[in-house]
């Protein structure tokens, strides 16, 4: 529940996340809560800091830049993966669609990942996924802090995007594709970069 009010934008990076409130609001015992706040801690979501408490991660240029390659990097094999096995591309194709129904940024947030977790899945590698899995909740935030700076024609940037996404990967043409989605994280990164 406090992973879905992060990505949700009920505790924006750098919000204060304190046990007794949580625990209050959440109507469960502190035990509970401090669980949950050290999971969210591995996967990169908060920091406990002894002197600051428990915090929604904010990213810094560091973490943008190693999160980018990162990301980068597992996207090329997933699609040279996605292309060179013929995977079918159903559930990839649905997730773009899906993005049409997406109302606000944060929903389009949600969709974005959905459509690169279906990426991963027609890669049909196992380690793969699960290294996409490690990094998929910072990406997450990576792509919330992203829209919290600019979301200027965002909606239809990101449907138009995976629209071509999908076209890239149907025709096959590994090449395009990999260029593609390297355009499609340059943007975000860009952003999150430029600070506008």
């Amino acid at each position: 529940m406090i992973r879905e009010a992060i990505f949700d934008g009920g505790y924006p990076p750098g919000s204060a996340l304190r046990e007794v409130e949580l625990s209050e609001a959440l109507q469960v015992s502190r035990g509970p809560v401090r669980d949950a706040l050290r999971v969210l801690e591995h996967e990169g979501l908060v920091r406990a800091e002894w002197h600051r408490g428990t915090t929604v991660a904010e990213l810094s240029l560091q973490d943008v830049a190693e999160l980018d390659s990162l990301r980068g990097a597992l996207e090329v094999l997933a699609v040279q993966r996605v292309v060179a096995t013929g995977a079918s591309l159903e559930k990839i194709a649905a997730a773009a669609l899906e993005m049409e129904r997406a109302l606000t940024p944060h929903e389009m947030v949600r969709c974005d990942i959905a459509f690169h977790d279906a990426v991963y899945a027609a890669a049909g590698h196992s380690r793969l996924t699960q290294a996409w899995e490690a990094i998929r909740s910072q990406v997450h935030l990576f792509l919330i802090t992203r829209v919290r700076l600019s979301t200027d024609g965002y909606l239809e940037q990101i449907r138009d995007e995976h629209r071509d996404l999908v076209a890239a990967l149907r025709l096959g043409n590994v090449e395009g594709a990999l260029k593609l989605f390297a355009e499609h994280r340059r943007h975000a990164f860009d952003v999150l970069t430029s600070g506008s």
